[in-house]
């Protein structure tokens, strides 16, 4: 798929320190997983539930290929995920990266396959403030406004959802890439078109916390 990012214009505001806070939109909770992984089926059993008891959450499931070796390729899997589980072992300070790992909102993690523990992190995500940040949509147009604390990345996320999700993930990852980094100030985004389930999520540049989540469909 073809990203274009149209008519951007940045402005550039003072940047100011920000602490925790919640984003704009939908909580957003990322699972890392394999086929590989056995303690994975029951990660992906506690989203499921989860995902159909709440309509405040986007549950993102990304596939890893580090466990390849232990049962064959997983067809799923994406360098796009490996590099940002990476991301977040050097922001939560792991020894490692490991499956299955779910994070929440940027601003915490836990192993997903424990069930009360993604629910403590999912309230905590949902319980903070909101970011000092707006993410709207008009039609095939996003606008974003707003004071980060510092530089944020605009990521656009492709997913299989609904009829076009033939697996038992949530919500699989099929690509991601940045499109545009942020300092501040009112951003214009033309949205690229969307084939199942897409969304723009805006976070602090180092995989820190999720500022904003936009439904992209």
């Amino acid at each position: 798929m073809r990203f274009l990012l149209a008519s951007v214009l940045f402005l550039f505001a003072a940047l100011a320190g920000g602490g925790q806070a919640r984003a704009e939109g939908p909580v957003l909770v990322e699972l890392f997983a394999s086929k590989n992984c056995r303690a994975c089926p029951a990660a992906h059993r506690n989203m499921a539930e989860i995902s159909a008891s709440r309509s405040d959450l986007l549950i993102l499931t990304w596939s890893v290929d580090y466990w390849d070796y232990l049962g064959g390729k997983d067809p799923l899997a994406l360098p796009e995920s490996k590099h940002r589980q990476r991301g977040y072992v050097e922001r939560f300070s792991l020894r490692g990266p490991y499956t299955p790992q779910a994070v929440f909102a940027g601003s915490q993690q836990a192993a997903g396959n424990r069930q009360a523990r993604v629910i403590s992190g999912i309230s905590a995500a949902a319980a903070l403030a909101p970011a000092p940040v707006t993410l709207t949509r008009q039609g095939r147009r996003a606008a974003l406004d707003g004071d980060p604390g510092g530089l944020a990345d605009i990521w656009w996320v492709s997913y299989m959802s609904g009829a076009a999700n033939t697996t038992d993930l949530v919500n699989p990852v099929t690509s991601a890439r940045q499109i545009a980094p942020w300092l501040g100030g009112r951003a214009e985004i033309e949205l690229p078109a969307c084939e199942s389930g897409c969304a723009l999520i805006v976070q602090e540049a180092g995989f820190g916390r999720v500022l904003a989540v936009l439904d992209g469909r």
